[in-house]
């Protein structure tokens, strides 16, 4: 998640779209979120760890 929103930031950037650049922002964030909780333990979807 959190490379799909690199690639989408960089492409909304690079094309000038607005919305892959919000896009990008919400998946890095969210992709971000779910790697800190599952790096301190908890459970995310069931799982331990969090690819």
């Amino acid at each position: 998640m959190i490379a799909l929103g690199v690639i989408l930031l960089i492409v909304g950037f690079l094309l000038k779209i607005s919305i892959l650049w919000t896009i990008g922002i919400i998946l890095l964030v969210i992709g971000a979120i779910l790697w800190i909780l599952g790096s301190v333990g908890h459970a995310v979807g069931g799982r331990r760890h969090y690819w």
